[in-house]
């Protein structure tokens, strides 16, 4: 069973502001986590919190390629650990294609369909407030997903 979650968007941004939403500590706020310790980087441990949901979690930042590419992993030794690649595909000057695949799901656990299910519903709605944010400036999406 292929456990790859994968979410396409098309962002109307250039690919650099796209890149730098993301591993910026100041931009990430106004449409994923709450806060990001610092910037991310290849090889750096970055906190994540989540302040409305008092939750707090650890990305290992595996590669950055500027403008390109994004990955991590992220879960917990003794839980599960996925990777996370994010790849921003510029179509012109003005719009890119970013692709974000999480891999690593335990095919055996009996709740993989939902756990699937789950992780490609947070990816949606993370691209959604990432393009909310990047093309029209709205700031107050994120952590709306009622679960």
């Amino acid at each position: 069973m292929n456990t790859q979650v994968t979410t396409k968007f098309k962002i109307y941004k250039p690919s650099n502001e796209v890149f730098e939403a993301i591993i910026d500590p100041l931009k990430i706020g106004n449409f994923w986590f709450s806060s990001s310790s610092e910037s991310w980087e290849q090889g750096k441990s970055i906190t994540l919190r989540y302040d409305e949901y008092e939750a707090e979690g650890i990305i290992n930042v595996l590669k950055v390629e500027k403008n390109k590419e994004i990955k991590f992993s992220w879960g917990e030794e003794s839980n599960e650990v996925t990777v996370v690649t994010i790849t921003l595909k510029e179509l012109d000057n003005t719009s890119i294609i970013i692709e974000v695949n999480e891999s690593g799901l335990n095919e055996h656990d009996p709740e993989i369909v939902s756990k699937m299910l789950g992780q490609k519903e947070g990816w949606v709605y993370m691209l959604t407030c990432l393009k909310g944010y990047l093309e029209n400036g709205i700031c107050d999406l994120r952590a709306s997903l009622i679960h």
